[in-house]
């Protein structure tokens, strides 16, 4: 059965709760039907949407952009239309970008990891639109991870685009119920939200059960699979250890020039207690073409997923950097962003960084985790839009 997106619902409405009104758009080129033409074009050629802006989050409106570049604003040439860049001179739609908007409409493929900056742009949009008395219409899609709820917890001191509020690693929430959730709790309701739910999607979905065909979200989220992978080894990102990018397989291959045996590695990595069913490490070679040691060999691993409902990607993940940290004398975390270790940004905590530096077992370091995930299951009942809990 294939699943019917917010949009493709928004459609069969004949675009209805958008008639006599100026629309903005929050999207990128990812965010398409189930016919994959994308929300942007669909707008663009209804006569029953007048489209006056467009706001785009990191990676821009094409989804082009590599991560952490800034990006500004510009006019569509196809349209004319402006698109207001929420990663450059400003992460908050102004005053000024928001003037002819009479609603607010945010079409975009999350990938339910807490790290993923489109939430969070997400949520200044809907705090920005609430100050400005105007509504917001979420097209909701489908949480690719499913419904389960896993990771770590956010020290609000750590609060920033890769986490604004503290939420867990993983939500299991939908963009339709995490923005519901996250506005009650944290921005106390000031904006009028509604949510064009989805069609036949139940929590115990995994994306490949939709029915629907995967688009890239940005540059690196190559697959679901990346994106499960990415709930634990993005956390490579703090580290000199490449991660994969500028290759075909990020967030699922490690390597760096001074690792120098990945058979040995794999080995190792393949002993973790956390890795032995649900894990193969395979020794790879690589060389980046951009992003860390481009254009240099990188000698490491590819993780293979043997089991996806017995996989913990950030418990894993936790274990595979804290064996880097302590076989190779040339691992570093990278150098602070404000003052603040981009890892432990990532994490939420500089707690966790402190831990694996003084070799304290990761079965310590994630204790009280679970606790943790499970009443924040309880808290987010309320808010919840589908079937089929997952616990």
């Amino acid at each position: 059965m294939t699943v019917s997106l917010g949009v493709d619902v928004l459609i069969a409405q004949a675009y209805a709760p958008l008639k006599g009104k100026r629309v903005g758009l929050y999207t990128n080129l990812s965010a398409t039907d189930s016919e994959l033409i994308p929300t942007y074009e669909r707008f663009v050629q209804a006569p029953q949407v007048n489209l006056v802006a467009l706001f785009a989050p990191e990676h821009g409106i094409w989804g082009a952009e590599a991560d952490g570049v800034h990006i500004h604003s510009m006019t569509d040439s196809r349209t004319g239309i402006m698109v207001h860049s929420l990663y450059g001179e400003a992460f908050r739609p102004t005053s000024q970008m928001l003037g002819e908007i009479d609603v607010m409409v945010c079409d975009i493929q999350d990938v339910g990891v807490r790290y993923y900056t489109f939430l969070w742009s997400l949520m200044e949009v809907i705090d920005a639109c609430g100050a400005h008395a105007i509504p917001v219409l979420i097209l909701d899609r489908p949480n690719p991870l499913g419904g389960r709820v896993w990771g770590a917890p956010l020290n609000p001191m750590f609060s920033s685009i890769v986490g604004r509020y503290n939420i867990p690693t993983v939500h299991g929430m939908t963009l339709g119920e995490i923005t519901r959730y996250l506005q009650h709790t944290f921005q106390k309701g000031v904006a009028s939200i509604t949510v064009i739910q989805c069609e036949g999607w139940q929590r115990h979905m995994r994306f490949s059960d939709t029915g629907l065909s995967w688009v890239c979200p940005s540059p690196a989220m190559a697959s679901p699979t990346t994106a499960l992978h990415y709930g634990g080894s993005c956390l490579l990102e703090g580290t000199n250890i490449s991660e994969g990018r500028g290759t075909s397989l990020p967030f699922e291959a490690l390597g760096a020039p001074f690792i120098k045996d990945p058979f040995a590695l794999a080995t190792q990595l393949n002993a973790l207690d956390s890795v032995q069913d649900s894990l193969r490490f395979r020794p790879h070679v690589f060389k980046p073409t951009s992003s860390k040691f481009a254009g240099q060999i990188c000698y490491g691993v590819q993780a293979h997923i043997l089991n996806a409902d017995s996989y913990q990607p950030l418990y894993t993940w936790l274990e595979v950097i804290r064996l880097l940290r302590h076989t190779y004398d040339e691992f570093a975390w990278l150098p602070p962003y404000k003052d603040i270790l981009h890892f432990d940004l990532l994490i939420g905590t500089d707690k966790v960084r402190q831990q694996i530096d003084e070799a304290i077992p990761v079965a310590y370091i994630t204790e009280g985790w679970q606790a943790y995930c499970e009443a924040f299951t309880r808290q987010r009942e309320p808010f919840l839009l589908y079937a089929d809990e997952v616990q």
